[in-house]
């Protein structure tokens, strides 16, 4: 019995249709799933050789079954498949009307009189598809030459320019904030208790055993007074922390150990000791810095000042 869909447009749809799924829920990262999981490769191989025989098992079956068949049973069948071809008939109305092809036993209507070594050429029209495509072609170069060369809109360089600029502006202002990407620059002293408890366990793990548990230097300095080295302020000791001390003699560099985010909480934490007088400090090691940015007072005098990142 005849199908309405042909097995040479199920067997490929129906392959194709289990193929992309496997690849849409299989994740196989950058690959193909069927290259990076051979045995999806398998499946659908084996899926496949089900497919074709299952259609020459049916198609030999429906054979036979029409063969058993008696005169009066095919001929009920031949005028439902006449019916359900005639239901179809809009559709091939349609394709004449676009293509306006003309029927085979009418050819001889359009041959020209040219003969080349035995070959004719035919005068067909141009089918009505493709000539409503080429006008819609100059109706939308019109348009484009409008809008892009006498309106001035922006091409497509522009546009890019436009978007790069754009981006340039959201990533700065995402570094601004991103704790991951945050520098001497744009690090802002934490004074939230969770913050500073978050610094005095980094402090705690890696710092002690140079400053002390109380920070009043061992062979590190002391960091509760107001004498540093290479600079005080949380930009001042951020950059410290982050590139280590003086070469040869100073701290490690702990940016390669601790994220952007913890070398703050630590930096926050130390400078809210300062003043804690611990027991027994050790003797001050560098001079007195005095934040340039602070209020200024009679009362103020600046030893030293330095708004440049320096190692302590």
């Amino acid at each position: 019995m005849k199908k309405l869909i042909p097995a040479y447009v199920r067997v490929p749809v129906v392959f194709f249709a289990v193929f992309g799924a496997m690849e849409y829920f299989i994740d196989s990262g950058d690959r193909p799933a069927f290259i990076k999981f051979p045995m999806v490769a398998v499946f659908l191989f084996v899926f496949l050789f089900l497919l074709i025989a299952i259609e020459i098992t049916m198609k030999a079956v429906d054979n036979i079954s029409y063969q058993l068949m008696t005169e009066e049973q095919k001929q009920k069948l031949e005028n439902v498949i006449s019916i359900s071809f005639k239901e179809k008939a809009w559709f091939i109305n349609l394709m004449k009307s676009l293509t306006k092809s003309v029927p085979l036993e009418n050819e001889n209507q359009l041959l020209l009189e040219h003969d080349y070594d035995g070959i004719k050429e035919l005068d067909n029209n141009l089918p009505p598809w493709w000539v409503y495509l080429f006008y819609a072609c100059i109706l939308f170069g019109v348009v484009y030459m409008v809008r892009y060369e006498v309106l001035g809109a922006d091409n497509q360089e522009m546009e890019l320019k436009k978007e790069v600029a754009q981006a340039k502006i959201e990533i700065a202002e995402y570094m601004k904030t991103a704790p991951d990407l945050m520098d001497e620059k744009t690090v802002v002293l934490l004074t939230e208790p969770a913050d500073l408890v978050a610094g005095k366990e980094i402090f705690t793990t890696n710092c002690v055993a140079c400053h002390r548990a109380d920070a009043g230097g061992q062979i590190g300095p002391n960091l509760t007074d107001n004498h540093w080295i290479l600079g005080g302020g949380i930009k001042n000791l951020f950059h410290t922390i982050t590139n280590g001390g003086r070469d040869g003699k100073g701290m490690i560099a702990w940016k390669g150990t601790l994220k952007p985010k913890d070398i703050q909480h630590v930096a926050s934490y130390v400078l809210s000791l300062q003043g804690s007088n611990p027991k027994d400090p050790k003797a001050p090691d560098g001079e007195i810095w005095v934040d340039e940015n602070a209020p200024k007072t009679d009362a103020t005098v600046t030893l030293k000042t330095d708004s440049t990142p320096i190692k302590k």
